[in-house]
C-alpha cells in the first residue's frame, strides 16, 4: 500500500480530477480513478500515476447509482485500507441558460450526480474509515464551486444550487464524524481551464470571464489539486468543515 494509503477520486479521468490523481501519487497515495465513460482517459491517468511509482486501478461507475458506488469502494479496498476520498464527479447539465428554461429531467440528473453522488460516496467512505465502524480514520474533500456563492445566473443556477447543497453536506458531515477520526472539508474552485466549458458549448468561457477575476486569468486544474492535497494531508489537521475558495479572488 502507498505510504499515504488509498485514495478514491471520483471523476478522476480528466480536468481537476485527473490533476488530483497525479498529484496524489506524488504525495504517496495509491489511487482509484473513478470515471463515467471514457476508458482511454481513465487509463491514461492511471498510467501517469503508476509512472510515479504508485499503484492505481480504474473503476467505471455512475456515482448516482448505489450498486455501482458499492463496486467502486470494493475496488478501493482491494488496494488496501481506504484513507481518503475526493468527491469530484459533477455535471452542469450542459445546457446553460435561465432557470426557467431548464428541463426538469436534466435538472434532476444534475442533482443526482452532484448531490446524491456525493452523499453515496461519502457514506461509503465513512463506513470504511470511521473508528465507529472499526476503521483507522481518514479524510474527505468535496469539490464545490464558487458558483454556490455567486449563483451563476443566466447560465447554471441549477448547478450552483447543487454545489450549495454539497457545501452544506460538507459542514454537517464534518461535525458528525470529526471525533471518529475523519476530517471532511471542501474546495470551491472558481473558473478553471477544463473541458467542462466546451462540453456545455462555451469553450471560450474561461477567457471571457477572465476580466471579472481579480487575478486576471482562469485557474489551472493543478492549482486546485494543490489545495485538495493540502486538505487531505496532516498539514491541515485543524481544518474541519472548511470550504476553501480557490478562485483567483472572485
Amino acid at each position: 500500500m502507498g505510504e499515504a494509503g488509498v485514495l478514491v477520486v471520483t471523476g478522476g479521468a480528466r480536468g481537476i480530477g485527473a490533476a488530483i490523481c497525479e498529484l496524489a501519487a506524488e504525495y504517496g497515495y495509491d489511487v482509484v480513478v473513478n470515471y463515467a465513460a471514457d476508458d482511454l482517459a481513465a487509463e491514461t491517468v492511471a498510467d501517469r500515476v503508476r509512472a510515479k511509482g504508485r499503484r492505481c486501478v480504474t473503476s467505471r461507475a455512475d456515482v448516482s447509482n448505489e450498486d455501482e458506488v458499492l463496486a467502486l469502494f470494493d475496488a478501493a479496498v482491494a488496494l488496501g485500507p481506504l484513507t481518503g476520498l475526493v468527491n469530484n464527479a459533477a455535471i452542469t447539465g450542459n445546457t446553460p441558460g435561465r432557470l426557467d428554461e431548464q428541463d426538469a429531467k436534466a435538472f434532476r440528473r444534475v442533482l443526482d450526480v452532484n448531490v446524491t453522488g456525493t452523499f453515496l460516496c461519502a457514506r461509503e467512505a465513512v463506513r470504511r474509515m470511521s473508528t465507529r465502524y472499526g476503521g483507522d480514520g481518514g479524510t474527505i474533500v468535496n469539490i464545490s464551486s464558487t458558483a454556490a456563492r455567486t449563483a451563476s445566473a443566466n447560465e447554471w443556477v441549477h448547478y450552483a444550487a447543487s454545489k450549495a447543497a454539497v457545501e452544506t453536506m460538507t459542514v454537517g458531515l464534518a461535525q458528525e464524524v470529526a471525533r471518529e477520526g475523519i476530517r471532511v472539508n471542501a474546495v470551491a474552485p472558481g473558473t478553471v481551464e477544463t473541458g467542462l466549458h466546451a462540453a456545455a458549448g462555451m469553450p471560450d468561457r474561461p477567457q471571457r470571464l477572465a476580466p471579472s477575476i481579480p487575478l486576471g486569468r482562469p485557474g489551472l486544474p493543478e492549482e486546485v489539486a494543490e489545495a485538495v492535497l493540502w486538505l487531505l494531508s496532516a498539514r491541515s489537521s485543524y481544518a474541519v468543515g472548511a470550504v476553501l475558495t480557490v478562485g483567483g479572488g472572485r
